[in-house]
C-alpha cells in the first residue's frame, strides 16, 4: 500500500499524499526499530519437572529475564519444536514463568533444543526472530515400561502392614500442613482452612511395608535400556504402594526407603547408569 501511496504522489504530485508516504514510511522505521530493541538483552532459563522422562510429554518452566532498566519486553512468543508460548508483558528487570509442552528423547542429560524468540511488537508489522540456548541440560529418566508378572516381587510381603511417618492419602492424621496443589480435595481441613484465610490439608500417615530390593542385572529384558525401563517402572509402582525401594546397580547399591527424594535418586541412577558412574 505504501509503494502505491508513492507511485500516486509522484504522478500526481498531491503534496497530501507525499506526506501521507513520508508518515507511513517512517511508522514503518519506528516499528522496525522497536521490534528490533525488543529481542534486546533477553536471558531464557528453563526450569524442567522433577520428573522428565524419555518420549513422555512433559512441560518444561521456560522463565524470560527482561535484563534492561527501562522498558519492558512486549508481545514476547517463544517456540520449541511447533509448541509456543506467549509473554505479553515482562518488566523491566524482571522475569516471567510460563509452561511450554515439550517431549525429549534419550534417558540422562539432554541439552533442550534451541528456543526460537519472536517479537511481534508494536502492532505485528514486522515479526523479529532470534535464538537463544539454554545452557542447563534437562536430566531425562528412562521411560516406565511394565515388567512381566514373574520378575515382580512377592506380593506376600505386603502383609502386616504399620504406620510409617512417610505421607499418603490413608492411615492416621499425623499433622496438618499447607496446601501445595497436588492433595485431593478430601484431605482439605475446612475449619482450619477458613480461620486462616488459607488452605490447609490433613497429612496422613501413609503403612509401610515389607521393603523392595531391585537387582538391574536380574530383571528380565531383551537389553539394558529395556531392563532399565522396567526399573524404573518397578520403582514408581512399590513407592506408590508404600513399599520402600532399593537398587542394586553395578557397583551402585541403595538402601530401601521411600521418600520423594529417595525416588529422585534412584530414578537419577537409572538414568546415568552407563554414562555416569558417579550418578548416586
Amino acid at each position: 500500500m505504501t509503494l502505491l501511496l508513492g507511485f500516486a504522489a509522484v504522478n500526481t504530485g498531491n503534496n497530501l499524499l507525499y506526506l501521507l508516504v513520508s508518515a507511513l514510511l517512517g511508522f514503518m522505521a519506528v516499528s522496525g526499530f522497536l521490534g528490533r530493541w525488543n529481542l534486546a538483552r533477553l536471558e531464557l532459563r528453563c526450569a524442567p519437572p522433577e520428573e522428565v522422562y524419555d518420549g513422555v510429554p512433559t512441560l518444561l518452566g521456560i522463565e524470560l529475564v527482561n535484563r534492561r532498566r527501562f522498558l519492558p519486553v512486549c508481545l514476547m512468543e517463544v517456540t520449541l519444536a511447533g509448541e509456543r508460548v506467549l509473554f505479553p508483558l515482562v518488566e523491566p528487570g524482571g522475569a516471567q514463568h510460563k509452561p511450554l509442552p515439550a517431549t525429549l528423547h534419550g534417558r540422562g542429560h539432554q541439552p533442550l533444543p534451541i528456543l526460537e524468540v519472536r517479537s511481534r511488537f508494536p502492532i505485528n508489522f514486522f515479526i523479529r526472530r532470534m535464538t537463544l540456548a539454554v545452557a542447563e541440560p534437562v536430566l531425562v529418566f528412562p521411560t516406565p515400561r511394565p515388567c512381566p508378572e514373574g520378575a515382580r516381587p512377592d506380593p506376600a510381603g505386603e502383609r502386616g502392614l504399620r504406620q510409617s511417618r512417610q505421607r499418603g492419602i490413608e492411615g492416621e492424621v499425623s499433622r496438618i500442613g499447607e496446601y501445595r496443589g497436588g492433595e485431593p480435595l478430601k484431605l482439605i481441613h475446612w475449619k482450619l482452612s477458613a480461620r486462616h484465610d488459607q488452605l490447609k490439608v490433613k497429612e496422613l500417615s501413609a503403612p509401610a511395608r515389607a521393603p523392595v530390593m531391585l537387582d538391574l542385572a536380574e530383571l528380565p529384558g531383551a537389553g539394558l535400556e529395556e531392563r532399565l525401563r522396567g526399573a524404573c517402572w518397578l520403582v514408581g509402582r512399590f513407592l506408590r504402594a508404600g513399599r520402600p525401594v532399593g537398587l542394586r546397580a553395578g557397583t551402585t547399591e541403595i538402601a530401601p526407603a521411600c521418600s520423594r527424594a529417595h525416588k529422585l535418586r534412584l530414578l537419577k541412577v537409572l538414568a546415568l547408569y552407563g554414562r555416569d558412574q558417579d550418578a548416586a
